[in-house]
């Protein structure tokens, strides 16, 4: 009976209660048996596919069982021939290593632990090339490799001398290190310093002498830039591609624990999202933290102690206090004209002369046109630029050569347009003659000291006081003080105390293109009010500089050397400094002090007095 197959195979076939269902509900047997077909031969391609699937793990499984069996059989031929395997030469190797690298205890322990977990992984394992890299790092690093220190202090000042003119304080500060090393002996801590200066003044190039001096390897990190703190410390070993930070990576490259490293413009890093790596810095530049340096890759400690750190920066401001706390700051301040003079010609010209394939028989500079490439065609602290335009004379020079005309040229002022072309830079120089309203006042630039002249007048309004030359919120607040102290001393000063009732006041600071920030301009902006107001001009040969308070003290500021520098330039006769810089005279050399009269002033009313002359007849 058709239909009771139909029924007998539905029961005992695997179906769903609603396929078992619509088989009971199709009354017509052949369209009853239809059904069962499909549902037959659906079970059939399952059990088919099963089949398949069930053969090929048996396969995989033969394969794995016969070339396990064969690699153990392969052993046991190579361990009966004394041969063995690649695999058990790599960790052999491995092993030798972590002996001969002569790690600390805990070092040590966590690669003995690595390579336990090494040999027990199958190479195919992807963590077996994340261990053996963690070990290769491990075993790399110079943990007992250091290089002996040369102390020899009269040969390392020789060496300091030959590679860098001036830097007094520098070399003063390394010799006195070897010094005290040599009587101490290598448990001595060594220091970390900070060398402050601006652009071009030899920052980078003293460490490479220093490390020369000592008989150290040298390693430099530019941190300029770098926002992610894991730059500083590495990954850890989580993360894929994870490799350890720039200064453990750096100590691997020099070779040896005690190398000068030096961390290029610390004043540029930067903090983001990622961390603040100034904040990674601090272990690092902390002689009573970094004999424990902790890297997130090794995650074990690392011996910092012995490394000489020398950190750069042209600017000490943004560098966080507690990074500041930790270093010892050397200032390297510009240099002066005769310094850049001797430098160049001791350093620079015969380093352009080789550079460019000259020698001193076809081209020589007087000491003339030295002075007038520092004055009229650069305008820095530093010598970069200074190097450029002599680098450009000596290219000029060898075209000519190459043209023909081989004869010995000598570089006069006189020349240096026809090499160089018309003067770039134009110094302030003093005022041709005494003028009501303008005084003569010093400041502080990253390319050295300058002079600008603080311009008032008076015109008819209410009161108000009008700043212009694009001066910052510090140099307007001086503007601020110095007209409110005029108001209040109005009737001792000998001016109307009804001044500002019917006229405006209008404060100018000329290179109106130029920002100008800083409270030194306070002693300038009150002698220059002053004399509007009184209509007494200001001597055209003195220049100032001061922080003014409401009170009309002089306040001292900063800059003094590169300040005095300037005035001397620009043919001043006389300078008014604060009672309190009188002690930083010393940095300014002898030679520019003995042409100058210095006043030095506690009091606004000493400083006009010392600047405010009678006005001449007729004068309103």
């Amino acid at each position: 009976e058709p239909g009771m197959i139909a029924d007998f195979v539905a029961i005992h076939s695997n179906l769903k209660p609603e396929e078992s269902q619509e088989i009971l509900e199709t009354l017509d047997i052949k369209k009853r048996l239809e059904k069962i077909t499909t549902f037959m031969n659906r079970e059939l391609e399952i059990l088919e596919l099963g089949s398949k699937i069930q053969s090929q793990v048996k396969s995989e499984m033969d394969k794995s069982q016969r070339e396990f069996l064969l690699r153990e059989q392969l052993k046991a031929i190579q361990k009966e021939l004394g041969e063995v395997d690649e695999r058990t030469v790599e960790i052999n190797e491995i092993r030798a290593k972590i002996e001969e690298a002569k790690l600390p205890p805990e070092a040590t322990k966590e690669a003995e632990r690595e390579l336990d977990r090494l040999e027990k992984m199958p190479p195919q394992a992807a963590e077996y090339t994340t261990a053996r890299t963690y070990l290769e790092w491990l075993t790399s690093l110079p943990w007992a490799v250091s290089t002996e220190d040369n102390l020899d202090v009269a040969r390392a000042q020789k060496i300091l001398d030959e590679d860098h003119y001036d830097l007094e304080k520098v070399k003063e500060r390394i010799l006195d290190y070897m010094a005290v090393r040599g009587l101490k002996g290598e448990d001595m801590k060594s220091p970390i310093l900070c060398f402050v200066g601006p652009p071009g003044t030899g920052k980078t190039s003293i460490g490479k002498s220093i490390a020369r001096a000592m008989g150290r390897n040298f390693i430099r990190l530019s941190l300029g830039g770098i926002r992610d703190e894991a730059e500083i410390r590495g990954h850890r070993r989580t993360y894929v591609g994870a490799l350890p930070g720039r200064i453990i990576q750096s100590i691997h490259r020099a070779g040896s624990n005690n190398p000068v490293f030096m961390l290029d413009e610390i004043d540029k890093v930067g903090a983001d999202f990622r961390g603040d790596p100034s904040a990674a810095l601090l272990e690092a530049l902390d002689p009573e933290q970094n004999f424990a340096f902790s890297d997130h890759y090794l995650e074990v400690p690392f011996d910092l102690s012995k490394v000489m750190f020398i950190t750069t920066a042209n600017l000490i401001d943004p560098i966080p206090p507690a990074l500041q706390d930790r270093m010892e700051v050397l200032e390297l301040p510009g240099y002066t004209e005769m310094e850049k003079l001797h430098i160049a010609k001791k350093f620079l010209i015969p380093r352009q002369l080789e550079d460019n394939g000259l020698s001193s028989s076809v081209i020589t500079f007087s000491d003339a046109a030295i002075l007038g490439i520092t004055r009229y065609y650069t305008r820095e602290a530093g010598l970069r630029n200074l190097e450029r335009e002599i680098g450009t004379v000596c290219r000029k020079r060898a075209r000519q050569i190459a043209l023909g005309d081989k004869k010995k040229t000598g570089i006069t002022p006189k020349k240096l347009e026809d090499y160089l072309g018309p003067h770039k830079f134009r110094h302030e120089v003093a005022e041709r003659s005494d003028e009501i309203g303008v005084s003569t006042g010093l400041a502080w630039t990253p390319a050295g000291g300058d002079v600008l002249f603080v311009e008032s007048t008076l015109m008819p309004g209410k009161g108000n006081l009008i700043l212009t030359g694009q001066l910052g919120d510090v140099m307007q607040e001086s503007a601020r003080a110095a007209f409110s102290f005029a108001r209040s001393r109005a009737a001792s000063l000998g001016i109307k105390e009804d001044f500002y009732d019917k006229n405006d006041v209008h404060i100018h600071v000329p290179a109106g293109a130029i920002p100008k920030d800083g409270p030194s301009a306070g002693v300038t902006m009150a002698v220059s009010l002053v004399s509007a107001l009184t209509k007494k001009p200001v001597s055209k040969d003195v220049a100032m500089t001061g922080e003014i308070t409401l009170r009309g003290k002089v306040l001292p500021v900063g800059g003094i050397k590169e300040k005095v520098l300037a005035a001397n330039r620009a043919g001043m006769k006389r300078i008014i400094l604060p009672r309190d810089n009188e002690k930083d005279l010393k940095e300014v050399p002898e030679h520019v002090r003995k042409g100058l009269d210095f006043t030095f002033v506690e009091r606004i009313e000493e400083v006009l007095k010392a600047t405010l002359k009678q006005p001449a007849a007729g004068a309103k």
